[in-house]
């Protein structure tokens, strides 16, 4: 998945393209779905800051292997992300865990 993918994953889902960050948290690793968008006036990044940001979560992604995982939560989830209230994804790297971890 590249990183345009990824923000037209999100647009599909909930209509904008929210901030996304990588999470490390009591041991195990998120996506976090945040609740601030590009297309708000306040967003901090422009267009091309915000997608080299998707470029670098998607790389990210393919390296621990949670693509797919991504994918399917985000089409399932009935969740979205609101004010103070980002949408996690744990990301299950399997036996792969602890080199990310450390």
């Amino acid at each position: 998945m590249t990183g345009k993918e990824l923000r037209q994953l999100l647009i599909d889902k909930w209509g904008y393209s929210y901030d996304i960050q990588l999470r490390r948290t009591q041991g195990k690793i998120f996506l976090q779905v945040m609740w601030k968008y590009l297309e708000q006036a306040s967003f901090p990044l422009s267009e091309s800051e915000y997608q080299e940001h998707m470029d670098g979560i998607a790389n990210y992604l393919h390296a621990l292997g949670g693509t797919i995982q991504v994918q399917t939560f985000i089409t399932q989830t009935k969740e979205r992300p609101r004010q103070g209230k980002a949408v996690s994804i744990p990301l299950d790297l399997g036996d792969r865990a602890s080199e990310w971890i450390l």
